[in-house]
C-alpha cells in the first residue's frame, strides 16, 4: 500500500532537520596579553602627563599670562597668514610648474626641472636668510631701459621686501617645487586612456585637464597636501631667524627679556597643537570627498566624531 503525499513529505523535512548542524557557539577569543599591554602603556602615559603638568618649573600661571596675550595673538595672526598664503603660493605655482615638468617642449621641462633642483636642494632655512638680507645682494630695484642710466622707477629692496614679505617668498617658493612634484605624481597616475577619452569628445587640452585629469589625480594629491599644510604651519616657525613676527618671532622676543623660557615654549607648542588639529577636518573631509566610489575611502577619526556632533544636534 502506497504512503500519502503529506506523510511521504513530513518525513522528509524531519530527516532534513535531523541532519542539519547544531548553531554554533561562538566563545569570542581572548586577549588577556592586549589588556595588560594596554593598562601598562596607560599607566607610562599617565605618569608622564602627571609629571610635566605637576613640574614647577613650568610656571603655570605664566603659561596662562602669556596664552591669550596680544603679542601671541599677534603673532599667531602673521602665522595663520604665512601658511595660508604660502601654501596658496605654493598650490597655484606647484600646478604650473608640474604642467611645466609633463610638457612635451623641451625648455620648459628644463627651466622648471632646474627650479625644483635649486629649491628643494637648499634648505629653506638658508633660502629664508637670503631672502631676509637680499638688500646686501641686490640693494635697489630698478625699472629703466637696459644698458643705459635711463631710470623709470626705483626702490630700496630692504623697503620692497621687508622681513613678512621676504618669509612669505621664501616659504611660498620652497614649498612650490614640492608642490610641484605631489602634482606631477597625482597627474601621473591618471590613465592616459582617460586624456585620449576626452580629446575624442572635442575637448581641449585645458579643459581636459581641469574637468578630466585634475579631479580624478586630487584623490592621489589631497593626503601629502595635508601633511604640506601641516609643515608649513610649523615651518613658519623658522621665520624668527629674520625677526618675521610669526608667534615664535614674539614668543622668543618676550622670552630673551623676561627668561621665561620654557612657559613660552608651551605657550607656543599650545598653539601650534590646536592650529594642526583644527587643519585635520578639512583634510579629512576632502580626502572622503575626492575618494568616493574607491575602495578604502572610510572617514577618519576627526572626520566620524564631526558627524557624530552634528548628527547628535539633530
Amino acid at each position: 500500500m502506497a504512503s500519502s503525499p503529506q506523510l511521504a513529505t513530513g518525513t522528509a523535512a524531519d530527516a532534513t532537520d535531523q541532519r542539519r548542524p547544531a548553531p554554533i557557539q561562538a566563545v569570542p577569543l581572548r586577549h588577556p596579553w592586549r589588556w595588560v599591554s594596554g593598562i601598562i602603556v596607560g599607566l607610562v602615559a599617565a605618569t608622564l602627563i602627571l609629571a610635566f603638568a605637576q613640574n614647577p618649573n613650568i610656571d603655570w600661571p605664566t603659561v596662562g599670562e602669556y596664552l591669550f596675550a596680544p603679542l601671541t595673538l599677534q603673532g599667531l595672526a602673521t602665522t595663520i597668514y604665512l601658511t595660508i598664503a604660502a601654501m596658496a603660493i605654493g598650490l597655484a605655482g606647484g600646478v604650473v610648474v608640474a604642467i611645466m615638468r609633463l610638457s612635451p617642449n623641451p625648455v620648459l621641462r628644463v627651466v622648471s626641472g632646474l627650479f625644483v633642483w635649486i629649491f628643494r636642494g637648499t634648505p629653506v632655512l638658508l633660502q629664508l636668510i637670503f631672502w631676509g638680507f637680499i638688500g646686501a645682494f641686490l640693494p635697489k630695484i630698478v625699472i629703466g631701459i637696459p644698458f643705459t642710466d635711463v631710470e623709470f622707477w626705483s626702490i630700496g629692496t630692504s623697503d620692497l621686501i621687508p622681513a613678512t614679505v621676504a618669509a612669505l617668498l621664501a616659504l611660498g617658493l620652497n614649498e612650490m617645487a614640492y608642490a610641484s612634484e605631489i602634482v606631477r605624481a597625482g597627474i601621473a597616475s591618471v590613465d592616459h586612456g582617460q586624456t585620449e577619452a576626452a580629446h575624442s569628445l572635442g575637448m581641449t587640452p585645458g579643459r581636459t585637464m581641469r574637468r578630466i585629469v585634475l579631479p580624478q589625480a586630487m584623490r592621489v594629491i589631497v593626503p601629502p597636501m595635508g601633511n604640506e599644510v601641516i609643515t608649513m604651519l610649523k615651518t613658519t616657525a623658522l621665520v624668527s631667524v629674520i625677526a618675521g613676527r610669526d608667534l615664535m618671532s614674539n614668543l622668543q622676543a618676550a622670552y630673551a627679556q623676561n627668561f621665561k623660557i620654557i612657559p613660552l615654549l608651551i605657550v607656543a607648542a599650545i598653539w601650534y597643537l590646536v592650529l594642526t588639529s583644527i587643519l585635520a577636518v578639512p583634510q579629512a573631509w576632502l580626502e572622503r570627498r575626492f575618494g568616493r566610489g574607491v575602495a578604502g575611502a572610510r572617514e577618519n577619526g576627526a572626520l566620524r566624531l564631526l558627524r557624530r556632533w552634528k548628527d547628535g544636534k539633530k
